[in-house]
């Protein structure tokens, strides 16, 4: 790659003599070792530089694909909408796919599809062998894959952008055992599918942290809602139906307002209602003060990671060796929404 940069551009680079440069390059004569590495870093950083001239001149289109409910895929894309200008000169574009109820076939056709031209695929979905399998397509493909919110770590994919997530449940365990008096009851934790790895990590750090500081308190698991008002309405009215001691709530995967409704048609009063993403719903519901937390985690933080690490497998960034930190999870309450 050397060769199509100039000694003199290498030498201007690097900070040292032409001759320097061309002993170094032709291996016509000793280089200590440090000045041989500053040339080589003179050069990658040129090829760097070279990368990302060429691409600051293409429309470099990269997919968002989630299966997600409208009121947290909404927040993401505005996210990842609002971090495109600040990778200037390089113009990349959002196309989304976004899917509230969607087969794992389905999603396995969209990734497909990206592969035509899509510089990279930003992927919320379910940990599914046909989408371990796409992704593993794409790689081949060269299209990197990073996963969102929820992971899917036996795949190909490049990297996971998001937060902590056994962290999340723990923080919501410790809440809720400070929050509640030290009585035998059950706790619902209702997540929108095991399917969800990250929905499911939160839960088992939950259950672990419970299990730690409240071992008088159960709990019970609500699933396969997906965060649809509808069928998270039905699951959870069917969970109080059948165990009267479900005095309080820790929402993994959503559907926050159906939750509140099934309680009000059983006629039953929530304790602590804890939630997830701080959406238009879980806004008002806070404000309100029918919900008493809801852990959140900075988007925008997590769109620049996302965007960076696909701009980094092109060649189009510099690389690190620091992986990319989890998100900080955030506490908000009705007092500092």
């Amino acid at each position: 790659m050397a060769r199509s940069f100039s000694v003199k551009q290498i030498a201007a680079q690097s900070g040292v003599s032409k001759a320097t440069v061309d002993r170094a390059l032709h291996q016509r004569g000793s280089v200590s070792p440090r000045t041989a590495r500053r040339i080589a870093q003179a050069i990658s950083d040129l090829e760097l530089q070279q990368r990302a001239s060429l691409a600051s001149g293409r429309t470099l289109p990269i997919d968002l694909v989630m299966h997600a409910p409208e009121r947290f895929s909404s927040l993401t894309v505005a996210a990842l909408l609002s971090q495109l200008k600040s990778f200037a000169p390089f113009r990349l574009t959002l196309r989304c796919h976004i899917f509230e109820e969607v087969t794992p076939e389905a999603l396995q056709r969209e990734l497909r599809r990206c592969g035509n031209d899509s510089y990279g695929v930003l992927l919320k979905a379910s940990d599914h062998p046909l989408l371990e399998s796409a992704i593993a397509e794409l790689a081949e493909l060269n299209v990197p894959v990073i996963t969102l919110v929820t992971d899917l770590p036996n795949s190909s994919r490049v990297c996971y952008v998001g937060m902590d997530n056994i962290g999340a449940g723990r923080t919501a365990a410790w809440l809720l055992s400070r929050w509640l008096l030290k009585e035998a009851q059950t706790v619902a934790v209702v997540i929108g599918s095991t399917d969800f790895r990250g929905e499911e990590q939160r839960m088992a750090g939950f259950v672990q942290a419970l299990n730690q500081q409240a071992p008088y308190l159960k709990n019970l698991a609500v699933s396969e809602g997906y965060g649809i008002d509808s069928l998270t309405f039905t699951q959870m009215r069917n969970a109080l139906e059948k165990d009267h001691s479900i005095q309080s709530v820790y929402s993994v995967g959503g559907g926050n307002s159906a939750i509140l409704q099934a309680f009000s048609v059983m006629q039953r009063d929530i304790k602590v209602f804890i939630g997830h993403d701080l959406d238009e719903e879980n806004r008002r519901l806070l404000a309100a003060e029918k919900m008493d937390a809801v852990i959140d985690h900075d988007l925008n933080e997590d769109a620049r990671s996302a965007f960076s690490a696909i701009l980094r497998f092109h060649g189009f960034l510099p690389e690190t060796e620091d992986e990319i930190p989890l998100s900080r999870v955030i506490v908000v309450t009705p007092y500092n929404i």
